[in-house]
Order: C-alpha cells, then sequence, then structure tokens
C-alpha cells in the first residue's frame, strides 16, 4: 500500500547521498530554518524531468527569498545525477535512492498509468515541508508546466489561521 502523507503530517525522515559527495538530510536541511521543496521525479535527462529540474533552478532565488531550499530525489545514481545537473548547470542537491525508501516513505513510488498501461513507478509528486518537518503542502502525479510556480505560490501564501 502507498502511504498517503498530507498537510500537516510529520515528514519521514531520512538520509540519502546527494551528488555534491556527501550525505543529504531531513534534519540537516531543515537547520537553516527555511522549508524544503523535496521533489521525486522518474528519471535523469528526460523530457518532463530535465523541464522540472530547469524551473526549480530558474526560480531557485525567488523560492531561497520566500524561505526555501530545494532538492530533487530519484532511483538515478549519483554519477548520472551528477551528469545531469553538469548538462544543465543545476543549482541544487540530487538525491540517490536506488533502493526507492525514501520515494515509498513518501508514497512516490507505486502504480501508475504510463500510455494506458498501469506500471510500476516513480510518482512525480512534491512535498513542500515546513521548518518543523511537517508537510506544508503536497503534490501527487504532478504535471510538469506550471508546477514551480504553484510551489513558488504555496510558499508565499500568508499561513492561514487554524
Amino acid at each position: 500500500m502507498v502511504s498517503v502523507l498530507g498537510e500537516g503530517d510529520k515528514a519521514p525522515a531520512f538520509e540519502l547521498e546527494s551528488d555534491g559527495g556527501d550525505r543529504f538530510s531531513l534534519s540537516e536541511a531543515l537547520k537553516n530554518g527555511k522549508a524544503l521543496v523535496l521533489y521525486f521525479y522518474p528519471k535523469d535527462s528526460t523530457p518532463g524531468c530535465t523541464r522540472e529540474a530547469q524551473g526549480f533552478t530558474e526560480a531557485k532565488r525567488k523560492l531561497s527569498a520566500a524561505g526555501a531550499t530545494v532538492a530533487g530525489v530519484s532511483k538515478d545514481s549519483i554519477k548520472s545525477h551528477c551528469g545531469f545537473r553538469d548538462k544543465y548547470a543545476l543549482n541544487f542537491p540530487l538525491l540517490s535512492d536506488p533502493e526507492l525508501k525514501v520515494h515509498r516513505a513518501y508514497g512516490a513510488y507505486g502504480e501508475k498509468t504510463m500510455y494506458g498501461k498501469k506500471v510500476l513507478g516513480t510518482i512525480r509528486s512534491t512535498f513542500l515541508i515546513a521548518p518543523d518537518g511537517r508537510i506544508a503542502r503536497a503534490w501527487r502525479s504532478v504535471k510538469v508546466d506550471g508546477h514551480v510556480d504553484a510551489v513558488l505560490e504555496a510558499i508565499r501564501e500568508p499561513k492561514k489561521a487554524k
């Protein structure tokens, strides 16, 4: 069964290898008091994944000004991530999850329909994780076009009184 994280849920802790040659953990990412945009994508250097990564790269300054950092996660190897990063001048960490443990913890891996067939694979998903470690927003089965703008808008939204 796929985990379904919702707004207000505690984000699953994780630590993964990064294209920067170090380990990247949720707890370290949130220590700076900024939110984390954690997005899961299927494969390095494919058309949709490239457009999404370029969108986050172009928006990095705006995202930072709004109080967030970004990290991308796929099952691809660090070597693949480094080639992807270098080819497209990506400016945020790419994390390798070859065993899909973090994908599964966030519900970003499971059955999906591709070209009319049911297949198991990465479900393009994005999670806005607040500095307190809770899910502020979750986007599932993301359509690339317009997505980065939607994430930026969500970060900029005034917090709703509860």
